[in-house]
C-alpha cells in the first residue's frame, strides 16, 4: 500500500495550498476546517490511482481529484445539518461549530469551487470531466432525498434501500475512477469498466460504514456511534432485521424506530442487540463480501497490466476490512 500512501501524501499537499482561509473569512474557515479534519480521502486517492493505472500522469489529475474532495466535503456539511449531527471524523461538525447558515453558505461555495477546478482541463477532456460530474452530483442529491423520504415512510423494500446507497454514495466512487480514467485519455471500455468497479466497491463501502455506525469502535470510527438508530434510519441492517425476525420483535423494531427519546443509550442497545439476534448483522458483512466480489469480477475484465489490478484489489479488500 505504499504506493497508496503516496497518492495521499502527495494530494494532501495540493490541497494544502489550493485551499486557504481568505476574505471573508466566516465563509472559507469552514471550507478550510472540514478538508482540515482529514479523512480517509478515499475519492481523491481513486482519482489518481485511476489515472495512474490507466497510463497518464497522475499529478494532471490533481485538479480533478481535489474537485471530488471538495464536493464530497459539501455534501457532508449539508447532510449533517439536516441529520443534526453533533460530530464528524470526531470533531465538532460545521453548523454546531459555526451556525446553519454559514454552514449552508459554505458549503454552497464549495460546490461552485469544485466546477471551477474542471476549468483547469481544456476540450475534451474539459467537456468529459463536467458531463460526467454533473450527473453524479444530481444523482447524489437524489439519493439523498430518497434517504429523507424513506425517514417517513414504513414500506421502504431492501432495493429500493440500495439503490439510494447506489445515488448517495456509490456513484461518486464510480465517478472518482472514470475521472482518473478520463485525465489519462483511456479507451471507452476502460472508463466504462473502472466506473462500474467503483460502483460496486461504493456500494460495499456504504453498507460497510451502515456496519460500522452500530458495531464500530467509537474511538477510531470518528462518528457517533448509533447515530443511524438515533435518527430512525432504514439502513441494510434494519430492513434486513425486520425480514428475518418474528412478528413480535419485528413490532419492538418498529416501535423503537417511531420514538426519540432524550436518553438515547437504552434505545440504541436494545436495537444494536436486535440486529445481531436477528441475524442481519451477519447478513449485512455477508452482503458487503458480494458486492467486493462483484467488484473484483469486473476487475478482471479491465484491460490494463496485471500488477495494476494487484493495486486495486489491494484497495478493495482494505476497504472491506477496514474499522474507520
Amino acid at each position: 500500500m505504499q504506493k497508496m500512501d503516496h497518492y495521499r501524501q502527495d494530494f494532501e499537499t495540493y490541497l494544502s495550498e489550493k485551499v486557504k482561509t481568505k476574505e471573508p473569512k466566516n465563509l472559507y474557515d469552514p471550507m478550510v476546517y472540514i478538508l482540515g479534519l482529514g479523512g480517509k480521502r478515499v475519492r481523491p486517492v481513486l482519482v489518481l490511482m485511476a489515472a495512474d493505472i490507466c497510463g497518464g500522469d497522475y499529478k494532471k489529475a490533481l485538479d480533478a481529484a481535489l474537485a471530488i474532495e471538495i464536493f464530497h466535503n459539501f455534501s457532508l456539511i449539508h447532510d449533517d445539518i439536516m441529520d443534526d449531527a453533533p460530530l464528524r471524523r470526531g470533531k465538532e461538525t460545521v453548523h454546531e461549530l459555526w451556525d446553519v447558515n454559514t454552514g449552508i453558505l459554505s458549503g454552497d461555495a464549495m460546490l461552485i469551487n469544485a466546477y471551477q477546478l474542471f476549468e483547469n482541463y481544456e476540450g475534451e477532456t474539459f467537456r468529459e470531466l463536467a458531463k460526467l460530474f454533473t450527473k453524479t452530483a444530481m444523482e447524489v442529491c437524489e439519493g439523498q432525498q430518497y434517504d429523507i423520504d424513506f425517514e417517513a415512510r414504513e414500506d421502504v423494500g431492501i432495493p429500493e434501500y440500495l439503490k439510494m446507497i447506489e445515488y448517495k454514495t456509490a456513484v461518486l466512487v464510480g465517478a472518482s475512477l472514470q475521472m482518473g480514467a478520463i485525465v489519462a485519455n483511456a479507451s471507452d471500455s476502460c472508463k466504462k469498466q473502472i466506473y462500474e468497479y467503483g460502483r460496486l466497491l461504493g456500494l460495499a463501502f456504504q453498507l460497510q460504514d451502515d456496519y460500522l455506525d452500530v458495531f464500530g469502535d467509537p474511538d477510531s470510527f470518528g462518528k457517533q456511534i448509533g447515530g443511524d438508530i438515533i435518527e430512525n434510519k432504514k439502513t441494510f441492517l434494519y430492513l434486513t432485521s425486520l425480514y428475518n425476525s418474528d412478528k413480535k420483535e419485528s413490532l419492538q423494531l418498529e416501535h423503537l424506530y417511531s420514538i426519540n427519546p432524550k436518553d438515547t443509550t437504552a434505545k440504541v442497545e436494545t436495537v444494536r442487540n436486535l440486529f445481531q439476534s436477528s441475524g442481519a448483522a451477519e447478513d449485512t458483512k455477508k452482503e458487503i463480501e458480494k458486492y467486493t466480489q462483484l467488484a473484483f469480477d469486473v476487475l478482471e475484465k479491465l484491460d490494463i497490466p496485471e500488477d495494476r489490478k494487484d493495486l486495486l484489489r489491494s484497495f478493495g479488500g482494505g476497504l472491506m476490512n477496514r474499522e474507520v
